[in-house]
């Protein structure tokens, strides 16, 4: 690995600023060596670094792959790879832990032309994002359907709830759900009409990671009672999305689900706490 000439004692902090030339040309090939990065005996380091430099930008493309196998296996191995690598160049990881690298990914993927034909990707790569980091929210237990069911019905209306760490929303005017769920079984698009838009629910009740499908209305009614709408209000806000909303099925489908934690007393924040 090359070595970062410096004359600051061993134990004072590197300055963030004074490492930002190492780390963009560590992702961009085009950029030189940076100044200061010598070999073994203060000789030159480009070819080391270049070593190291394709090192770290095919750790990263290889996460990209885990993090995103369902477009990874959509598009296609060595066109992913060669996106990927241009991806790599415009987002630095933001932690040590590789699983939370991409975020910016479906993102990406709307601005990037070659697969504008696909038009359902940058959605699919969302669904992909939040089922890693449901799968690695923090482990809490999920509403017991009977703490709603000790509720008063004159008072249901005006109960909120707490969001269970593990619990996403997808929203997509593609069918991006149906896509992603027939890509990670293996099966073939065939029958599936990729204009049809679908929403999701994402959830982990214990240690499994799960995605349902959302009727009309569902997901604009979760999303408000996790943003600390009442059940009365976000049942209103999903009747004005739909007038085949149906809230009965709404509520046993999100405690099926295991979408919240507990009932919460008072106003809460729009992270559902």
């Amino acid at each position: 690995m090359p070595q970062m000439a410096d004359d600051r004692r061993s134990d004072q902090p590197a300055d963030a600023t004074s490492l930002e030339p190492f780390s963009d040309a560590l992702l961009d090939p085009d950029l030189p060596t940076p100044k200061g990065i010598v070999g073994p005996k203060g000789k030159k380091a480009a070819k080391r670094f270049n070593v190291y430099r394709n090192n770290v930008t095919v750790g990263l493309v290889g996460a990209l792959a885990d993090i995103f196998p369902a477009v990874h296996r959509l598009v296609g191995d060595e066109f992913f790879r060669a996106m990927a690598r241009i991806y790599v160049q415009t987002e630095q990881p933001s932690s040590p832990l590789l699983f939370r690298y991409g975020a910016g990914f479906p993102a990406f993927l709307k601005t990037f032309e070659p697969v504008a034909k696909l038009t359902y990707l940058p959605d699919v790569a969302r669904i992909e994002r939040a089922w890693l980091d449901a799968y690695h929210a923090a482990d809490t237990p999920v509403m017991d359907p009977a703490d709603l069911g000790a509720i008063a019905p004159e008072d249901l209306a005006d109960q909120r709830f707490i969001t269970h760490p593990a619990t996403f929303v997808v929203r997509s005017n593609f069918a991006a759900v149906s896509i992603f769920a027939a890509n990670r079984a293996g099966k073939d698009l065939s029958g599936i009409d990729p204009l049809i838009a679908e929403d999701g629910l994402i959830t982990r009740r214990e240690f499994d990671v799960e995605i349902r499908q959302l009727p009309a209305g569902a997901a604009a009614f979760l999303q408000a009672l996790a943003g600390g709408a009442t059940l009365g209000e976000a049942a209103g806000s999903a009747v004005e999305q739909s007038e085949d909303f149906d809230l009965a099925a709404a509520i046993a489908a999100m405690l099926e689900a295991g979408a919240f934690s507990a009932l919460a007393s008072g106003k809460i924040d729009e992270k559902g706490q």
